[in-house]
Order: C-alpha cells, then structure tokens, then sequence
C-alpha cells in the first residue's frame, strides 16, 4: 500500500498478508491530503489491518510509508519507525480511557516529556476545543459516552500528531452526538491540517464526514472519490452490500443499444426484463444488478407518460412496518424490496397480495461485479 500526501500529507504503499489467512493479500496504494478522508468496505476487507500497517502497530511485508519527506517505513531500505516514535495518533472504537485517571489526567498522559507550563497550556487547550473543560475532575465511569468519545479524541490530539487513525470510533451515539463531536474534529483541524483517515461502514458517517472515500475490498482499492461518486454508484457486489443496496439481482444480457448507452438484462429465471446502463457486455453474459430499495416507485394503477424506462407488473407478498418506513416484498417473477413511506401505503391501499407496479429509473440500476 502507498499512502501520498503534500508536505504534510500521509503516503503509504504497503503490501501484507495475513498470517492466519494466507489467501487474503492487503496490496493498495493510498494518498492521503489534510482533511478527513473515509476508508469504507466490508468487513474483513482490510480497514484496520491498513490502519494498523500506518500506526506501525504491523509491520508490512514490503512497501514505503511516509508523512511527506518522513519515511515512517521503507522494505526496501529497511527502515521501520517505531510506533511511539511515528506522531501518529490512533482511536480505536474500544477507547482504552484509564478508568483510575480523571478526564484531565487521561488528557494529559502522553505530554510527561514537555515542561508542565506547556503542558498544562496544552491540556486546557484541548479540553476547551472538544468541551470537556467541565469534567475535568471525572473519571470515565462518570461521564457519558459522548463525553468518553471526546475525551478520547482530546488525549490523542493533545500531543500533536502528524496524523489522526480513527477505527468506528462514534460507533454507539446517536445522531446528534456524532453531529456535534465531528464539527469539533472539523473545526480542530481547520487549524492543524493534518491528514485523518476515518474508517467507517456508516453511511450517514461518510455524508456527515467525508470530504473523500476510499472504498477498500479484499485488501484492494476498488474505487475512490466522492461520496456520491463512490458509493451511490457501487462497483463491487460486497461494496454495495455494505452501502445499503437491498436489491442484488442475478441477470443475463438479452439485448444492447449502443447507440443510446443502455441494455435490457432478463431477472434470474423469470421472464422479468428491464433496461441498465451499457457496460461492456455481450448478449448472453450473466451480470448483477444492485438497486436501492428507496429508489423504487410503486404506483397501483399502470403508469403513462414516464421518463422512467422500467414499468414492471407484481403483486404485494407482504408488508411491514420499520419505524417510519414501511418495507414490501413485490414478486415480479423475482422479488423486489421497495420502501415507501406509511402515508403512501395509506394514500395507495396498499397491502399484501394487492398487484402493483413498480417504477425504476435506467440510472437507479448499476452493475456489480
């Protein structure tokens, strides 16, 4: 794996493979600028063993890491900084607060090498910019979690680091928590600039956070960019697992129109046939399709004059209600999951063994590998 950044940036090339899974290879090249940058994939795909690789927690088997002209790690040259030495700092979702220590000696742990004076400037800094100057005196057993998750991101930042790991730490809060203690690392960083890296599998995280994603699958990049560029447009059958898609349809190309960038692929075993972008495919290959659940219309009269080029007949098999969503389960000779909202189901009369028809955009359909 690499991992690049500008003077100030993480890069890091690094390649490892698991001892215990000797099948699974980390080999991915990464660059890293100041600002938040989102690792997202599965689980199992690589995230934290990459993390760790970074912090120097694990050593890779060959590869360079740097933090602009620093060589944290370079096979080659047989260079390998200790972590310690690294200024990286890492927040694992577990936190490891120390429970006999008060918020402020937490804080304070890793400054014993710094006069007191800066210390203590330091110290109140922090508490200050992640709103813990209050419970400076408590100890983590008395503190919420929100504040744990704060005092923990506050002892890592206090010392200064060249870089910031962060693995699932909101994990656990609500969404307004992890609102208000992601603006706080914002507006942190606004001021340091350094690189963090953000490992994830939340999707409202990556909208909330992300300035960049790096989706990562059996140890490989498979794509990065936006948020929107990446995960709303899957490449990867598992990517798209871990998104959110709750339609992944087996599929067999019965017809291309190049012309106007789009083919129709026939649904599993049934007779079910609609139209997806044009990728580079012949009659007869088997795909996969994946389709968010919230990006299908149903309507219980045939609909006219759409844009939309896929009108599919079905029959409700069973309706369900999720909090403010209601989920149904539509067989169209493959079963569909659609959400819709209950003030549809009433407005509708919708119900289970009610034929209905469902509407999907071209664009709403990407192809998986």
């Amino acid at each position: 794996m690499d991992l690049k950044v500008n003077p100030t940036a993480l890069v890091a090339s690094i390649r490892k493979e698991r001892c215990e899974s000797a099948s699974f290879v980390l080999d991915v090249f990464v660059e890293l600028p100041p600002g938040i940058s989102i690792l997202f994939g599965p689980s199992g795909a690589g995230k934290s063993t990459l993390l760790d690789c970074i912090s120097g927690l694990v050593r890779p088997d060959a590869g360079k890491i740097t933090i602009g002209e620093h060589v944290l790690f370079d096979s080659a040259m047989r260079e390998d900084v200790p972590p310690q030495k690294r200024r990286i700092a890492y927040v694992f979702q577990t936190l490891a607060l120390f429970p006999h220590l008060t918020v402020a000696q937490n804080i304070e742990y890793g400054l014993n090498d710094i006069p007191e004076r800066k210390r203590r400037t330091q110290v109140k800094e922090i508490l200050a910019a992640f709103r813990v100057e209050r419970l400076r005196n408590q100890k983590p057993a008395q503190i919420s979690g929100g504040e744990r998750q704060r005092t923990a991101l506050a002892r890592s930042l206090v010392t200064e680091p060249r870089v910031l790991l962060l693995d699932e730490p909101l994990t656990g809060l609500d969404a307004g928590l992890k609102a208000a203690i992601v603006e706080d690392l914002r507006a942190w960083n606004a001021a340091k600039c350094i690189p963090i890296l953000y490992v994830t599998h939340n999707r409202e995280e990556v909208d909330a956070l992300g300035e960049r994603v790096i989706a990562i699958d059996n140890g490989r990049v498979v794509s990065h960019g936006t948020p929107m560029d990446v995960l709303d447009a899957p490449r990867r059958k598992r990517l798209a697992q871990a998104v959110g898609f709750e339609n992944l349809l087996d599929a067999a190309v019965v017809g291309i129109r190049e012309p106007d960038g789009v083919m129709r692929v026939r649904l599993g075993e049934s007779r079910c046939e609609i139209e997806v972008p044009l990728v580079h495919a012949n009659i007869g290959d088997h795909v996969q399709v994946a389709i968010r659940a919230g990006d299908i219309l149903l309507a219980s009269e045939h609909p006219h004059g759409l844009s939309a080029r896929n009108v599919i007949d079905g029959r409700i098999t069973s309706l369900e209600r999720r909090g403010t969503m209601c989920v149904a389960r539509v067989d169209c000779g493959v079963t569909f999951v659609v959400h819709v909202t209950p003030g549809a189901v009433r407005a509708l009369d919708l119900a289970a063994n009610k034929p209905v028809w469902l509407v999907l955009k071209t664009h709403s359909c990407h192809l998986v590998d």
